[in-house]
């Protein structure tokens, strides 16, 4: 099998021993030894066993991993139980007290949460660059410099992290280097492409696309794995049988749901775009994104998420804003992003206790953004849902 779509639907089938079309939930924390004992002794050891003891494997986990590891085109896949579970198991299985990371300074904020209080009370030390430069992410390694860590596009204001450029640093100076694709997925780039070492996401969002399960991906070579394995072993933060049968359910529609949001999208940054009350729209497929060209070289469409920025003074700004999202009937203020249905977050707002406001304008999260969550519905019906909202701005 060599195409996306039939990959996300048959892929992995060697984990389903049984005779149903639909790999059955696993619904068991323990299996019992089989008769060659010395089996049994290789299953309690092997990295990702699928029948042994959940928190080291399970079958629907198995076959769910090897979907998004062929879509990364990495050797292996771990599943986790939420994206920062995926994201600190990532980080923890190569750093320990004494290492240096160096990052970005717009990153998704229970990232940011990590890097700045976790890690800094267990002796590792971190230091942010503006993505966009980036000869800045060379003028930070030192000589304990362990990860690279990006996340582009970056959220929530959509700047691009140079791929290439990045796979390269790491190569050169022998650092490990991973990025977080949740907001693009692996439909619309591959950073393995561009020489990056790990990939992480959360799964609960366009990988899965329902808004109904979470979940995390780690997706890199074997030996990287089975390191990330063991740490998880002991942090614990395994993907229960059910969440893992609903991402690989979600799965199976991956390709047909990101086409459409990235349609949607696209035709909804554009309209944004002829409307007096908006003052700037931050869209990746845009030609007015000030990192368009670099957008075209690493990724093969857009995404279904876009920042716009409501006309005003800071205050003025902020009410409209709030005026918007009380407005909207389609667009549902609420957190996520990644599903069929079309939601819409006001970042200031909810990340008001994670930022200061010297960080948030780092981020670049101003009162007056939104950030949107494009999904599957009818274009018409989503345009014509903000248009009411923004009637009365002026």
């Amino acid at each position: 099998m060599s195409h996306l779509e039939t990959n996300l639907i048959h892929q992995g089938k060697q984990f389903n021993e049984s005779k149903a079309v639909v790999t059955p939930i696993y619904q068991t924390s323990t299996y019992f030894a089989d008769e060659d004992l010395q089996q049994y002794i290789v299953a309690a050891t092997e990295t990702k066993h699928p029948t042994f003891y959940h928190r080291h494997g399970n079958p629907t986990n198995s076959q769910a991993a090897a979907i998004i590891a062929g879509l990364e085109k990495t050797e292996d896949a771990l599943l986790l139980a939420t994206g920062m579970a995926a994201i600190s198991t990532a980080i923890l299985a190569v750093v320990k007290a004494g290492d240096h990371i160096v990052t970005q300074n717009s990153l998704y904020s229970g990232a940011m949460l990590f890097f700045k209080e976790f890690l800094s009370d267990y002796g590792v030390s971190v230091t942010h660059v503006d993505q966009k430069d980036n000869e800045a992410f060379e003028r930070a390694i030192q000589e304990n410099t362990k990860l690279i860590y990006i996340e582009t596009p970056s959220n929530p204001n959509l700047d691009i992290t140079d791929l290439a450029f990045i796979g390269e640093l790491g190569k050169k100076h022998h650092i490990m280097t991973m990025v977080d694709n949740t907001f693009a997925s692996p439909i619309n780039q591959t950073p393995k492409d561009f020489g990056i070492d790990v990939v992480v996401h959360s799964a609960t969002k366009y990988l899965g696309g329902h808004s109904d399960l979470t979940a995390g991906a780690i997706c890199g070579s074997k030996d990287y794995i089975h390191s990330a394995w063991r740490r998880s072993l002991v942090l614990g933060a395994s993907l229960s049988p059910f969440d893992s049968w609903l991402l690989l359910r979600g799965l199976k529609t991956l390709s047909m749901r990101v086409k459409q949001i990235n349609s949607n999208a696209s035709e909804l940054a554009k309209w944004f775009e002829q409307q007096p009350a908006i003052k700037h729209v931050a869209y990746i497929g845009l030609n007015s994104h000030p990192q368009y060209e670099l957008a075209q070289k690493q990724m093969r469409g857009g995404t279904g998420m876009l920042c716009i920025e409501v006309i005003g003074d800071e205050e003025q700004a902020y009410i409209h804003a709030q005026s918007i999202l009380n407005k909207l009937q389609i667009f549902a203020n609420a957190a996520s992003l990644g599903g069929v249905e079309s939601l819409v977050v006001h970042p200031a707002s909810m990340w008001g206790s994670h930022h200061d406001k010297t960080q948030k304008k780092t981020s670049g999260i101003t009162p007056g953004m939104l950030r949107i969550s494009v999904g599957i519905e009818h274009i018409d019906d989503l345009i014509a849902d903000f248009e009411n909202a923004l009637a009365e701005i002026k």
